[in-house]
């Protein structure tokens, strides 16, 4: 499947191979579902041929019961100290990155301190800020932002696909690609925007007891991105009597976002606090 949006960093990318200054560490940033594993996968059969993919030669590391390990890092290590098998570069991808435990991040400094020869490493986080500076500044950071609509609705027109799609994806190629895999996840994000109306007019108490029930949710973090894309696009019509409260809606998502993916805070605690603002 073709690259959706993200041009500027693909073809940054194609020049940095066609002129062979290729870097050793790479940090894609940016939102979860963007299309940075695409692109990874894009560029990584770009420089070592179609036939790399299934090769041993592409190393891909991702996190064991929410956290990437020390003993994953060093048998990294130790595959990246190994020539290449049968392709120009030994490659791996680390999939959200950002939960690298302090302990495997210090071991994978000193691979970046002092890189092999032929080894390209990737790193994918949607908290890069939670990788040390250290880490970060050996890297070739390459930011990824929310594709346009139009674009995804170019993509989806082409597919002969509902345009009805890029309005609920929040720029994120992934999900309008999960849409058209699974329609029942577009019906069950149209059910979360209609409850999340209903709950808006309804009493403290009502809330209270829905975050309640909703703290239990395995796609919590999914479902208060739906309510952030609704109040967002609130904000951007101006249809809504008070800015201020709206922004302070949106601030408040947001930071329950981010305590529910990189802190042990309670689930019902931080939707509590959120139904204040509701």
């Amino acid at each position: 499947m073709e690259i959706i949006g993200h041009q500027k960093q693909w073809q940054f990318l194609k020049k940095s191979a066609e002129l062979q200054k290729i870097s050793h560490a790479y940090l894609f940033s940016g939102q979860e579902k963007l299309g940075k594993k695409k692109v990874a996968l894009e560029f990584i059969e770009l420089i070592n041929g179609a036939e790399s993919l299934k090769s041993p030669d592409l190393i891909l590391i991702e996190p064991e019961k929410r956290e990437i390990k020390i003993s994953q890092i060093r048998e990294l290590i130790q595959k990246l100290s190994l020539k290449p098998y049968s392709a120009t570069f030994k490659i791996a991808i680390i999939d959200k990155a950002h939960l690298i435990t302090n302990e495997a991040q210090s071991a994978l400094l000193k691979t970046l301190e002092e890189p092999k020869d032929k080894t390209i490493l990737i790193l994918i986080s949607e908290n890069p800020e939670m990788l040390f500076p250290t880490i970060r500044s050996r890297c070739e950071i390459i930011k990824f932002l929310p594709v346009k609509e139009t674009e995804i609705k170019k993509y989806l027109k082409e597919k002969g696909l509902l345009e009805e799609i890029s309005n609920l994806c929040l720029g994120k190629p992934g999900e309008a690609i999960d849409f058209i895999s699974n329609p029942q996840k577009l019906e069950e994000k149209k059910k979360i925007i209609k409850n999340l109306i209903k709950l808006s007019s309804s009493e403290l108490v009502f809330r209270f007891q829905y975050a309640k029930d909703l703290s239990s949710r395995l796609d919590l973090k999914e479902v208060l991105e739906i309510w952030l894309l609704y109040f967002r696009n609130i904000l951007l019509t101006k249809e809504y009597h008070s800015f201020t409260r709206l922004k302070n809606i949106i601030n408040q998502i947001q930071k329950t976002i981010f305590l529910l993916t990189t802190t042990n805070v309670n689930p019902r605690l931080a939707l509590e606090v959120l139904m204040l603002e509701l």
